[in-house]
């Protein structure tokens, strides 16, 4: 049985793939991921349209440029298609469930969790998460990460990665309730900076990468190719892990 000893992941707000010259174009962002050469992909901003031109839906497009499986998390309809979250994987994807985050009078969000087969005998469980802009906002979606069913699952067996546009830029309830339970990639210590969006010229850090400690962090960057500081507003934070034997 062939035995995983390393795999590599990448969170990416996508911008519904509008680049900084204001053009849609999902094939730059593939090409983007290309670069990453990632086996797990967590996109946000993603959006959907069934029936018009093959880049219309953008999960669908870029997972058939890359070759993977994918999974759509939708949190809300936008001009007639579904907007979400998406998850790529070159890994067995198992199952999938999405989660609403949510609140009243806000944008709709949500979570998409994908159970992937890292090895016959190991589950990672990928969650792919995007938060809300107002500060009561994501206090109220931290607690429903760790006081329902989603992150704390009775059910679940394997490793968990928590990923995703958090949208928090300081260190506020989201930020210190997710530490208290996982490793996260430090900004300053693995990616050499603490700002990451916008990607041209960063003043705010809103993209975070939290895991198991089980799982053992090699190493994380974030990745400015000339293709990406174009192709979204966000850059794509990379973060690749070794599994000890088990």
């Amino acid at each position: 049985m062939h035995k995983r000893k390393q795999f590599r992941v990448v969170t990416y707000n996508v911008h519904k793939c509008r680049g900084l010259d204001r053009r849609v174009r999902p094939a730059r962002i593939a090409d983007v991921l290309r670069e990453i050469n990632a086996d797990i992909i967590a996109l946000q901003e993603v959006v959907c349209i069934e029936g018009k031109a093959p880049e219309e839906n953008q999960a669908r497009f870029i997972a058939a440029a890359l070759g993977f499986e994918y999974r759509l998390g939708e949190t809300r309809r936008h001009k007639g298609g579904a907007y979400g979250n998406v998850i790529l994987s070159r890994l067995p994807i198992i199952s999938t469930r999405s989660y609403d985050l949510s609140q009243p009078g806000r944008e709709e969000r949500g979570c998409i969790r994908a159970d992937l087969e890292v090895r016959r005998d190991l589950t990672l469980h990928f969650y792919n998460i995007h938060l809300g802009t107002a500060y009561l906002e994501r206090r109220r979606q931290a607690r429903q990460l760790l006081d329902g069913d989603m992150l704390k699952n009775p059910g679940s067996t394997g490793m968990r990665i928590v990923l995703g546009d958090f949208n928090e830029w300081t260190r506020g309830l989201t930020t210190k309730l997710l530490s208290r339970h996982f490793d996260c990639v430090d900004a300053r210590l693995h990616l050499g900076r603490s700002r990451t969006y916008p990607g041209v010229m960063p003043f705010l850090h809103l993209d975070h990468v939290y895991f198991d400690t089980s799982l053992k962090l090699e190493g994380a960057a974030l990745h400015r190719s000339r293709t990406a500081l174009m192709a979204s507003d966000h850059l794509p934070i990379v973060a690749d892990f070794r599994l000890d034997d088990v």
